[in-house]
Parts: structure tokens; C-alpha cells; sequence
């Protein structure tokens, strides 16, 4: 069974084409239009093993925020898609990954579940912005991605004082921590990952 979504996302704001699979081989081809999300989201797709295609238009020249979210939104309703029942995956999985000198480092935790929720926590003060992206976007994005994809993710940017290699480790955890959580679990057959029955 492939494990493959296609999102189209209008609006008023922004125009986005999205091709997601999950089994790839970290093929990534992003043009948002944000050039350092665009970075981001290729390392994210690297590193956790995703082929993933991105095409966007937003209204950039009022500033990064609906495309930045709307991406998110899209990237959420296509990893929700592509899992269709969530039968037989691990559904936990984590990642620690740092980046250059250690100063930057990132702890990403998830469940995919079905209860959707986000605790992001940025321990480092006075990250200036990386080309004019910084933390409050990437949770505003990490927002977006589990409301629409019901997963349950801690975020952890334990240290760190350049802001490029401080989400570049969130990023690369983020893929690394998903490809365990949605890898499957050959003991469990077609069973869904809980003992209800359902997620």
C-alpha cells in the first residue's frame, strides 16, 4: 500500500501544490518563496527519508505569516492523508540532533495519536531572525502542521545562539522523530498502535 498524499490548498492569500510521500528516499524539492523554509523543509524531508514536493504563492509582500502557516496547514493534511488509518506504525517517535559547535541543539518528541497539541519551548534568549525567519514562525509552522495532522509533538530548543542552526536541528529532529513514529512495526501486522482499537 502506498503511502502517498497530494494536497492543493487556495485561498485569498496564498496557492499551494504539495506532493507527499511517506516511504521515499529524501528527495526534496521546495519553492515556497521563503527561501529559508524552503532550506528547512529540505533537510526536514532528507533527513527523515520523504519525498516531498512543494510548490507555493503567497502574499509575500505583506510578509512571511500566511504562507509560512499555510505550508504548515498543507504538510499536516498531507502526512494525515498518506497514514489513512495509522495501521501498523510505531506511532512514538523522538530525535536529539545537534548542529555544528553543539551550541544549537533540538529535541523533537511526538505521538501521532489523534490528539493534536503543541509545547514548544525556546530556552535560548535574543535569537535574532535567520533571513527574517526566527522561532515564532517555525512554532507558528509547527502549529499549523499537528493541528491538521493530530499529532502530539514536544519542541525543544535547548541551546543554541546562532537562530540557523538552532531550527535547522528542529528541523532535521522533526523528520528523524517522524520517520520512527510512522515506520511500520512488522510484529503488529495491521493493527492500529493503541489498545482501543482506534487512534
Amino acid at each position: 500500500m502506498k503511502r502517498t498524499a497530494e494536497i492543493k490548498r487556495k485561498t485569498k492569500e496564498t496557492d499551494i501544490i504539495m506532493k507527499l510521500n511517506l516511504d521515499g528516499k529524501g528527495k526534496g524539492k521546495v519553492k515556497t518563496g521563503i527561501g529559508f523554509l524552503d532550506h528547512m523543509l529540505e533537510l526536514f524531508a532528507y533527513h527523515g527519508l520523504f519525498d516531498l514536493t512543494i510548490k507555493a504563492k503567497g502574499d509575500l509582500d505583506v510578509d512571511i505569516h500566511h504562507t509560512n502557516e499555510d505550508i504548515g496547514i498543507a504538510l499536516g493534511q498531507a502526512f494525515k492523508k498518506a497514514l489513512k488509518t495509522k495501521s501498523g506504525i510505531s506511532r512514538f517517535g523522538q530525535s536529539f540532533v545537534p548542529m555544528d559547535e553543539a551550541l544549537a541543539r533540538a529535541r523533537v518528541v511526538l505521538d501521532i495519536s489523534g490528539r493534536l497539541s503543541l509545547y514548544f519551548k525556546c530556552k535560548v534568549k535574543k535569537l535574532k531572525p535567520a533571513k527574517g525567519y526566527d522561532t515564532n514562525d517555525c512554532e507558528e509552522f509547527l502549529k499549523a502542521f499537528v493541528l491538521n495532522s493530530g499529532i502530539n509533538m514536544h519542541v525543544d530548543i535547548i541551546r543554541g545562539k546562532d537562530t540557523h542552526h538552532a531550527l535547522e536541528s528542529v528541523f532535521k529532529a522533526l523528520g528523524r522523530a517522524l520517520s520512527e513514529a510512522i515506520s511500520i512495526e512488522p510484529r503488529r501486522g495491521k493493527k492500529v498502535p493503541s489498545t482501543k482499537g482506534r487512534l
